[in-house]
């Protein structure tokens, strides 16, 4: 059974910096597709970014883009996000998410697996 459990978020002022961690149990992750997304207000879950467990292309939403790196560490099959430079736009609770194959989505629909969410909140 796959599972997928978020660590790292808190609270931080404007302009820090935080470092978000998925572990992921319960398969080989190699052929997946790891997500990042993240829940505001609007309650609309939006991308944030994304990683192809092998090979490691990344891609990332415009407003993240050049602020916030995913990483992965197949050692301990975790799956980072470094986000620094953090503004208050960026409050949301975080979900890690995984798909089976290697095409990259935006749509939280095409995401077969997601971890229970991490709360990340920046002070102005």
């Amino acid at each position: 059974q796959v599972q997928l459990v978020e660590s790292g978020g808190g609270l931080v002022q404007a302009g820090g910096s935080l470092r978000l961690s998925c572990a992921a149990s319960g398969r080989t992750f190699s052929g997946y597709t790891m997500g990042w997304f993240r829940q505001g207000p609007e309650k609309e879950r939006k991308f944030v970014a994304a990683i192809r467990w092998s090979g490691g292309r990344t891609y990332y939403a415009d407003s993240v883009k050049g602020r916030f790196t995913i990483s992965r560490d197949n050692a301990k099959n975790t799956v980072y996000l470094q986000m620094n430079s953090l503004q208050p736009e960026d409050t949301a609770v975080y979900y890690c998410a995984a798909r089976g194959g290697t095409a990259v989505y935006t749509g939280d629909d095409k995401y077969d697996y997601w971890g229970q969410g991490t709360q990340v909140t920046v002070s102005s």
